[in-house]
């Protein structure tokens, strides 16, 4: 309920109280702007001597950047892909090989190695650093997830623009933002959500009676491309790690025959003895996109 609040406040504020307390919060966001704004453009960028392609956004939560930097990694050989590896339990650079848990790298570099398996994948909270180490083992061009703020490193910067735009597009934490919108205006390809890429699902396992439960971000946006047969569904927190027999009591109350995941969540349910449906959602992309891309690691 309260993770369901925030989004709203966030992106769509409906309610009186959600509105005026936009209306409180947005001097703040006024002051993030400046603070966020003046930060950004006085990083000077280095050469680490490798291509760097960095997908981001400016806005919180998702907005298809994990299946894009896997799409456009695929398509290169001696790629890798850096992120900072939210939620695990270790600090500095690790290369996610297989030997490593959620604990030690994250959810998200969990998914990577599913999405990308050819793609070397390393978690660093010092990016530079990541790519580095990318580097040293012999990869020929790095992707970066969520790397835009990183302006420190010289790179090709490809941006997800929303389509629908936001209807709040304040700065946090009144609104969206991240950075202010005219950031934009700095990177070197605004990929926009269907005309750039256009999301698509395909549903393993279905079975007659299932049951939606996921841990991304703003989980309502999987409703278009959720099939017949969901008889419930439970969001639960961004990244949250999942308690077995909670899911164990899900099901049962709802007399389910499997479990409706997303991959994302699919990676932290290994073991689990309930029958998973999973929720596989893969990008198009479009040529122009692609095109650029490929330039930028030929030139």
């Amino acid at each position: 309920m309260v993770a369901a609040f925030i989004e709203e406040l966030l992106f769509a504020p409906r309610t009186k109280a959600q509105k005026a307390l936009v209306w409180l919060l947005a001097p703040l966001g006024w002051i993030t702007a400046r603070w966020s704004w003046r930060k950004l453009i006085a990083k000077k960028p280095i050469d680490l001597g490798i291509k760097v392609v960095s997908i981001g956004n400016l806005t919180v939560g998702g907005s298809g950047k994990t299946p894009l930097t896997a799409n456009l990694a695929n398509r290169f050989e001696s790629a890798a892909i850096v992120l900072r590896g939210y939620g695990r339990k270790t600090r500095g650079v690790i290369v996610a090989d297989e030997t490593k848990t959620i604990g030690d790298i994250g959810d998200e570099a969990l998914l990577y190695r599913l999405l990308s398996p050819k793609a070397i994948v390393i978690v660093a909270e010092d990016r530079a650093a990541g790519v580095l180490k990318a580097k040293s083992l012999g990869a020929k061009i790095v992707f970066l997830d969520d790397g835009f703020r990183h302006r420190e490193i010289k790179k090709f910067d490809i941006l997800i623009k929303p389509n629908p735009a936001p209807l709040n597009d304040r700065l946090l934490p009144a609104g969206c933002y991240r950075l202010p919108p005219k950031a934009y205006e700095l990177a070197d390809y605004i990929a926009k959500e269907g005309v750039d890429f256009i999301r698509s699902s395909a549903v393993s396992n279905p079975t007659e009676r299932m049951v939606l439960v996921t841990a991304i971000s703003r989980a309502k946006r999987l409703d278009p491309f959720l099939p017949s047969g969901v008889v419930a569904k439970y969001y639960f927190r961004d990244h949250a790690v999942f308690d077995f027999d909670k899911l164990r009591e899900i099901a049962a109350r709802h007399n389910a025959t499997s479990l409706l995941v997303t991959r994302k969540d699919q990676v932290k349910l290994g073991g689990y003895e309930i029958a998973l449906s999973v929720l596989e959602l893969s990008l198009a992309l479009s040529g122009e996109l692609v095109a650029a891309t490929e330039r930028y690691r030929g030139e």
